[in-house]
């Protein structure tokens, strides 16, 4: 289905919702045109660090309407470098249009390439109504359900309490493949972190994911985002089989606030 036939077809479907239907998600985190950029590297005793690739989100700068409604048009980009290309090539684009005062995904593309396995699907989101519709599915869903992208930018408005304890969790429900599933963000206490671009000081988290033949483990990620208004991920690592997976910040522009977390 073409982008242009999906939006009309997300207008109709989203027609009766209206300013007051919606919640309000307070946003000191982010604007239009903010841009970060991601170095992928695999890391284990054989290998030793080894760029993969390169990872991007970026914000578009212009206020896409949809049903009416102001929304906030996110690009993410991913994709494999140099050699990993010749075993494992991934190619990988994710569109999510965020209602900007919900903070809720009106409308998420995906487009995978992951090793020859493709993966083309589009998803509307009726908040009012509290379905998710696919290409394949008509799903029930909870209250502001977000996709893989959108659940990132809804993190960061999270109000992180000067006082927060370690162990203390933030359940988020996301849609993905036709399904919902929730998993939560653990907080883990703060630590600096040194990366090229400099020392950052950040919050520590540990976000649950689904177990499988990957992951071993329900909390292999640890997720490192900057201890300022700004919450950026500075840093990501994933255990899996055999080493790890890592991004780390490499470039950053049009934050919304100050970067304050970085201390040099």
């Amino acid at each position: 289905m073409k982008k242009t036939t999906l939006i009309l077809l997300s207008i109709f479907i989203l027609s009766r919702i209206s300013a007051q239907d919606l919640r309000v998600q307070k946003n000191e985190a982010f604007q239009r045109g903010e841009k970060i950029v991601y170095k992928v590297y695999y890391d284990s005793f054989l290998t030793g660090h080894v760029v993969a690739g390169e990872a991007s989100l970026e914000i578009e700068k212009e206020d896409r309407i949809i049903a009416n409604r102001s929304t906030m048009h996110v690009i993410g980009l991913g994709r494999t470098k140099g050699l990993f290309n010749l075993f494992f090539k991934v190619v990988n684009r994710y569109e999510t249009y965020i209602d900007e005062k919900a903070i809720a995904p009106l409308l998420f593309i995906r487009r995978t390439n992951e090793g020859g396995y493709k993966k083309s699907q589009d998803v509307t989101f009726n908040h009012f109504k509290k379905i998710a519709v696919s290409n394949t599915a008509t799903v029930p869903v909870t209250d502001y359900i977000q996709d893989i992208i959108s659940a990132f930018y809804y993190a960061r408005t999270l109000d992180i309490k000067p006082d927060i304890k370690i162990g203390e969790e933030f359940p988020i429900d996301f849609f993905l493949d036709d399904s919902v599933y929730t998993t939560k963000i653990i907080f883990d206490g703060r630590e600096n972190i040194k990366t090229n671009l400099g020392t950052f000081k950040c919050l520590k988290f540990k976000p649950m994911v689904l177990s499988g033949t990957v992951f071993s483990q329900p909390y292999p990620m640890t997720l490192w985002i900057s201890d300022d208004k700004n919450k950026v991920p500075v840093l990501a690592e994933s255990g899996i089989l055999v080493g790890s997976v890592k991004l780390e910040l490499i470039k950053y522009s049009n934050l919304k606030n100050e970067f304050t977390a970085k201390i040099n």
